[in-house]
């Protein structure tokens, strides 16, 4: 396996986000999903992140404190969107599995690593993104925030993250697009990628890893 940064350690484990690095197409699906309900093409990302109220029920919604289904319910009515039924589920329906990065995981199992999802999630049901997009059996370990009941950047669901891969930090690689959700794993000696374009970010990984992904489909 590929040495790591400090030229001994080898790296052995690969840490996985999900959105914005197993997805593509997120914001243009967003942006898609708005327009057809009749809503300003930021509508939805204005809600979660910059309305209080949306901001707080996202939060929730990420550390299990809130269930999908009661977060669809409250806010459907901030959104301005009369039908909450698997509000989230509508609005991701056009959003893609990224099949370079996922081939890039396939390949990285092949060869001996242990691959880990480490996801702030938001919501397992009615709508499983990681069941939608075909994601789930690509893993080793899963940790997925709604289940512990903290989110990334805590330090403490990273420090789970490499108990149940039963490694040190600096054994693995951890990628994730948001920059605020890496200094948490460099703190703990694991090698940090910002997730900052697909191609670029598996031509960078591959590099890192030693390995180069087969191309081919997504399986679900």
């Amino acid at each position: 396996m590929a040495r790591g940064t400090d030229g001994r350690t080898p790296y052995r484990g690969l840490i996985l986000d999900f959105v914005g690095v197993l997805t593509e197409g997120v914001q243009a699906a967003l942006h898609s999903w708005c327009a057809s309900e009749g809503l300003a093409p930021d509508a939805w990302r204005i809600t979660l992140a910059e309305l209080p109220e949306g901001r707080e029920l996202y939060a929730a919604l990420e550390s299990g404190r809130l269930s999908q289904a009661e977060w669809n319910r409250r806010t459907a009515p901030l959104l301005g969107v009369d039908d909450h039924h698997n509000l989230m589920g509508r609005a991701w329906s056009g959003v893609r599995p990224a099949a370079n990065m996922i081939a890039l995981a396939r390949a990285a199992r092949r060869a001996g690593y242990t691959v880990a999802l480490l996801s702030n999630s938001f919501g397992l049901d009615p709508y499983d993104p990681y069941e939608a997009l075909g994601v789930w059996k690509l893993f080793d370990v899963t940790v997925v925030s709604e289940r512990e009941g903290i989110a990334k950047p805590d330090p403490e669901i990273y420090q789970r993250t490499l108990e149940r891969m039963d490694l040190p930090g600096e054994a693995c690689v951890f990628v994730d697009d948001n920059p605020g959700n890496l200094p948490p794993a460099a703190a703990l000696g694991i090698t940090t990628v910002h997730a900052d374009g697909q191609a670029d970010t598996v031509k960078r990984l591959s590099s890192l890893l030693g390995i180069l992904p087969a191309a081919g489909r997504v399986h679900r």
